[in-house]
């Protein structure tokens, strides 16, 4: 299984990486792939450059050779929507290889709110990377959708390309990309919210003042 990790990584910290590293490990995944969306839809656009945050990627994720940048969203222009992604990692991948769809809990609370959700569904299984003791945002409609589709055997994800929800426990950890652009604005130090890699090119480029 592959996972799937979207986002603008606008930089990517330590919140990103442990909970990733947490669903290879939980889920024995073969690898995840990294991809920073180039056009943000329902969300501010990023600040640092796509070379930029491409540049901080790999240097978070050097030393692990499991986790990958996936550029697929960078190099195709327009809005960057899941499901065009999901389509072509198909056309590469094959129809039958499965892929895990790795979010948050706060995606997962809108997610029948994004561009074709259920064809989403279908193309990977859906693994919401939930932190312990948190309150999962639920409404009727995603309560129907997870009995219909929920899970909770990894075995079932192997078996299938797609079409299950899984909940992933991660590791607690409260850093947001707002929170380090926020110090950094004001003159603080983000240290030990990122690798220190990531800490230089951001100091070297004069990201987020």
């Amino acid at each position: 299984m592959i996972g799937l990790f979207g986002g603008t990584f606008d930089p990517v910290h330590f919140g990103h990486l442990r909970p990733a590293l947490d669903c290879l490990h939980g889920l024995g995944l073969e690898q995840v792939r990294f991809i920073p969306l180039n056009v943000a839809v329902h969300r501010p656009q990023p600040v640092a450059s796509p070379a930029l945050r491409r540049a901080m990627l790999d240097a978070a994720l050097y030393n692990e050779p499991r986790f990958v940048v996936d550029t697929r969203e960078l190099d195709r222009p327009g809005g960057s929507y899941t499901y065009d992604t999901l389509h072509s990692l198909r056309e590469e991948l094959g129809s039958e290889r499965p892929l895990c769809l790795l979010v948050g809990a706060d995606a997962y609370a809108s997610f029948l709110d994004w561009h074709r959700s259920l064809d989403i569904l279908g193309l990977a299984h859906l693994v919401v990377m939930r932190r312990p003791q948190a309150h999962m945002v639920s409404n009727a409609r995603l309560h129907a959708l997870y009995l219909e589709h929920g899970s909770e055997q990894i075995a079932q994800l192997q078996d299938a390309p797609g079409g299950r929800i899984f909940f992933q426990d991660v590791t607690q950890m409260a850093i947001s990309a707002t929170r380090i652009r926020d110090l950094i604005g004001r003159g603080l130090s983000p240290r030990y919210l990122m690798p220190d890699s990531v800490l230089e090119i951001i100091k070297r480029e004069a990201l987020y003042r």
